[in-house]
């Protein structure tokens, strides 16, 4: 009996620990999207301590969700949820254009869109092959590299202290922290090296005087979140669709981390599995306009977790899943986390986007370079980068056109599968010819 005893408690503290694992891995990026949404909508420093502190509560329940197999939700795979990259953009764009409160509209309409879809989207995987989802994760990292670059100059382009030498070394000195921890370290090491070069970046930051510490002072020790914080959600069509072309493709990009996921722990996935998966991004996405924080979905960064650990079991998700939610509760540990300076995550951001992009290209190195291929990619691509690197050209038409076509993501990704349907699902493909 002794024996069984302290068999459990080892096992407990064996799965904490794998759990704090799983968090440590998400947690920068995570923490990263209220930072960067928050900051771009001017958030005052105590909203921001609210906007993280909850959407790190909100990543602990939209966990919880996943991770519990229910008739209707929950794949049952060891997969952590949080704010996708993919969404930073369309937020910030309703943000701006139309306010808070349509931003949250439009994060409910992508999740009742993603409930929707959950069981017809099951049955669609053949229409995104990887010449589709490789596009579109390129797309992803390499549209946002220019709000890295603005980060690292300080945020705002208007300052006359934008680019300053101090906010460029700071950005710099975080930037190849986590550049050597990926070549020489290993292991945990280099899953949290983003996590370890923000806090050598602020660190620095702070020896030099630009860290406050008086947000931190100023939070509670506990708060309960609560709806509409901010906004009541309101509803407007070209935000609802830009959420939603953006909530696409999270499910596309969700799809290839089941499949990676299933494939490790040696589990065969069916289409009622991928429905309740999806089924569970929408909900916490409901959630998520409903508490004023964001849609959620799978991180891709804990797949390299489990591989890693070789630990397939549930539990130490269970335990991330409540370390998250606990965290959540103390606006203190969102506080701290507001304390990083933009610069720093400008830094941070440059070497994760530009992986995201990375990532992509290795996808497609994998697609063979037909005709057919190489023109989806070119147009999806092309236009994509366009787009974001000239907004002003959509200038005469409406705002509502605007914020939907001066997304690279959303402008990208569409045209991807668009022509992937029409070139390779179609008659048309019959008219392409096969060899450049």
């Amino acid at each position: 009996m002794g024996n069984d005893s302290v068999s459990n408690q080892k096992s407990v503290v064996r799965n904490a620990i794998l759990g704090l694992q799983h968090l440590l891995a998400m947690y920068s990026g995570d923490i990263l999207i209220p930072l960067l949404v928050g900051g771009a909508l001017h958030f005052t420093a105590l909203q921001m301590t609210y906007l993280v502190s909850t959407d790190i509560f909100m990543c602990g329940i939209a966990t919880f969700l996943q991770i519990k197999r229910t008739p209707l939700t929950g794949i049952g795979l060891p997969v952590v949820l949080g704010c996708a990259v993919e969404y930073v953009a369309p937020l910030e764009a309703i943000g701006k254009n139309y306010g808070l409160a349509y931003m949250y509209g439009g994060i409910i309409i992508a999740g009742i869109f993603v409930m929707l879809m959950a069981k017809p989207f099951a049955k669609m995987r053949r229409f995104f092959p990887p010449v589709v989802t490789g596009s579109l994760i390129t797309l992803i990292g390499f549209t946002l590299i220019p709000v890295a670059f603005q980060n690292m100059g300080g945020g705002d382009l208007t300052s006359k202290n934008f680019g300053q030498p101090l906010s460029l070394m700071i950005a710099l000195v975080t930037a190849v922290t986590i550049l050597i921890l990926n070549i020489w370290g290993r292991g945990f090491l280099k899953q949290i090296s983003i996590l370890i070069g923000i806090l050598v970046g602020t660190l620095l930051a702070f020896g030099m005087g630009i860290v406050n510490f008086k947000t931190v002072g100023q939070a509670n020790w506990l708060q309960l979140p609560h709806f509409f914080y901010f906004a009541t959600p309101k509803f407007e069509w070209s935000s609802a669709l830009t959420m939603i072309m953006a909530a696409f493709i999270c499910m596309i990009e969700s799809t290839g981390v089941y499949f990676a996921l299933a494939d490790i722990v040696g589990k065969d996935l069916s289409d009622n599995d991928l429905e309740r998966g999806y089924r569970s991004e929408g909900l916490s996405a409901i959630l998520g306009g409903l508490f004023n924080t964001f849609p959620y979905s799978t991180f891709s960064q804990n797949v390299g977790i489990v591989q890693l650990s070789g630990i397939k079991t549930l539990a130490p998700v269970y335990y991330s899943a409540g370390m998250l939610v606990i965290l959540g509760l103390v606006p203190k540990f969102g506080a701290i986390a507001t304390l990083i300076p933009t610069s720093v995550l400008g830094g941070a951001m440059l070497v994760m986007f530009g992986m995201v992009g990375a990532q992509g290209i290795k996808m497609l190195s994998n697609v063979e370079m037909n005709n057919k291929n190489m023109l989806i990619i070119a147009i999806s691509v092309g236009l994509g980068i366009g787009v974001t690197s000239v907004p002003s050209l959509f200038q005469y038409l409406p705002a509502s056109v605007q914020t939907l076509m001066s997304n690279g993501m959303v402008v990208g990704g569409l045209a991807a599968v668009i022509l992937n349907l029409l070139l390779n699902h179609t008659g048309v493909k019959d008219q392409v010819e096969e060899e450049l």
